[in-house]
């Protein structure tokens, strides 16, 4: 473990812990007068928020195409022993490299049923995810986008910033900034504030209760309802981590929603993928899916992940 947290063995406060947040409307639909450019972010004529006297430049350390056949260990964490948060997943469903494969231009997560439950670090362990983090910082005044397809499993979906925290050294305030957060599948058994979390874009601002900061979590979320399944199709999740206080946050090139903290998003964090279970969203007899899935239907995919700054024309 590459850092003393003053909570480290109370995995909770590392997770997401996502209560029911406000939801705006879906917008209008809009038609796609542009498309993805590996060039520069991906913004609708209409929504380009790119300032006259500058322009965006490509942050290679922190984007990946995955066109590669192999997933590239100097740019990503896949091992939780080693990304410094030393953090296995919720059970039951632990995180393990195996499940991370690069094949056909994307980057794959795949989700699995254990024949035998593994027993790691003293937990009984049913399935299997995984978490990949990268290995350059993000920071404020940057822009985050990812194409991606969820699964279809009742296993999460998502693309966010994770930061340490160290209650002895610092930062002492433990962040989280949640670009995307979804499920593939939900049930007679999901929590009813998550019943429409396969067809949803959700963000998260978290300022988390630690013993030697705040006394109880503050949050700043957004969300819109989609009118299709997460794991139907590619989307892109795009985020604009435009400074401390003001955060924007884009779907296929479309602003959907700002969100201002309540506190200031001002530290270094590390782009995270995580593929895991909830309490709130639970492993169901029916989910046979880890049985007879395809391949496709196990797997969260990853197209590309692009990361964006500014500079002076």
């Amino acid at each position: 473990m590459m850092i003393v947290s003053c909570s480290k063995k109370n995995t909770s406060d590392i997770n997401f812990i996502p209560p029911p947040s406000t939801e705006e409307n879906q917008p209008d639909e809009t038609e796609e007068d542009t498309a993805p450019s590996p060039d520069q972010p991906y913004f609708l004529s209409t929504e380009n928020p790119t300032p006259t006297d500058k322009t965006w430049v490509k942050v290679e350390t922190l984007s990946d195409e995955f066109n590669s056949t192999t997933f590239d260990d100097d740019k990503w964490h896949r091992n939780p022993a080693t990304d410094g948060f030393s953090w296995y997943g919720r059970p039951p469903a632990l995180f393990e490299a195996e499940n991370v494969s690069v094949s056909d231009g994307n980057l794959n997560v795949t989700t699995v049923k254990y024949d035998t439950p593994k027993n790691v670090r003293n937990i009984n362990w049913t399935h299997g995810g995984a978490i990949i983090r990268s290995k350059t910082t993000a920071k404020h005044g940057l822009y985050y986008e990812c194409r991606m397809k969820a699964n279809k499993t009742v296993m999460s979906s998502t693309f966010w910033i994770a930061f340490k925290q160290n209650c002895d050294n610092g930062p002492i305030r433990k962040l989280e900034l949640d670009i995307q957060e979804c499920v593939g599948r939900v049930h007679s058994n999901t929590h009813s504030w998550a019943s429409g979390w396969d067809k949803i874009y959700h963000s998260n601002t978290i300022r988390h209760n630690r013993s030697c900061d705040i006394g109880e979590e503050t949050r700043a979320s957004g969300s819109i309802k989609l009118t299709e399944t997460n794991n139907s199709r590619f989307f892109v999740y795009g985020c604009w981590w435009k400074s401390p206080t003001e955060i924007l946050f884009y779907l296929d090139g479309k602003h959907v929603y700002s969100i201002t903290p309540t506190t200031d998003f001002d530290l270094e964090g590390y782009i995270t993928m995580a593929i895991e279970t909830y309490d709130w969203n639970p492993i169901d007899p029916e989910g046979s899916i880890f049985e007879t899935g395809s391949f496709d239907d196990l797997t969260t995919k990853y197209d590309w992940v692009r990361t964006w700054k500014l500079e002076d024309k």
